[in-house]
């Protein structure tokens, strides 16, 4: 039996990825956004107001990065979200972790998260159910500790979802199926 609940952003697991673009003054800014997702193979579609500071950003600099988070950085990541680019000019500084520039596009790679997309802005969506800021893939890292066999190793990634019923976040693992195998079974 299914019982009527409250409408919530009620998809789940949502991920919990960092944007990192740069400040004007060529600081580290980092927010975390959950409602993120890919639309193609390499473009990425972040539903973030443009009040933010990172979209701000994102939009004079024309790049920005994605970061996988993980249950390693879950305190740091969460900071992201409750701390304001537009009140906080040294987040980065004050989570202890750090970034390197990326040699694909003008925006910061938070060292620390494994899997980071770098990307380049195509354009912000504005209309009512605009998407935000759209942008194309040029370039993804990893980091190799991360790798098994050549590819990514979701166990080891450790990768981090928020629940939006309750305001938590639990760790992604423990694989259950094959893709576009199993459902063959069914004929």
């Amino acid at each position: 039996m299914k019982t009527k609940i409250k409408t919530t952003e009620a998809i789940f697991p949502m991920p919990v990825l960092m944007i990192a673009t740069y400040n004007d003054d060529g600081s580290v800014n980092v927010m975390n956004a959950a409602w993120g997702t890919m639309v193609d193979r390499d473009i990425v579609a972040l539903n973030l107001t443009e009040t933010h500071k990172t979209v701000q950003n994102i939009k004079a600099r024309k790049a920005f990065t994605v970061s996988v988070a993980d249950a390693k950085h879950v305190v740091e990541a969460d900071y992201f979200g409750i701390a304001s680019g537009n009140k906080i000019a040294n987040k980065l500084e004050k989570s202890g972790l750090t970034a390197t520039k990326s040699d694909t596009v003008d925006a910061p790679v938070i060292n620390e998260f494994p899997i980071c997309l770098e990307c380049e802005y195509i354009e912000y969506q504005s209309n009512t159910y605009g998407l935000g800021v759209i942008g194309k893939v040029v370039n993804t890292i990893v980091d190799e500790s991360v790798l098994k066999n050549g590819q990514v190793d979701i166990d080891a990634v450790e990768a981090i979802a928020f629940d939006p019923y309750t305001h938590g976040y639990y760790k992604v693992g423990g694989r259950v199926g094959n893709a576009f195998k199993d459902g063959l079974k069914i004929k």
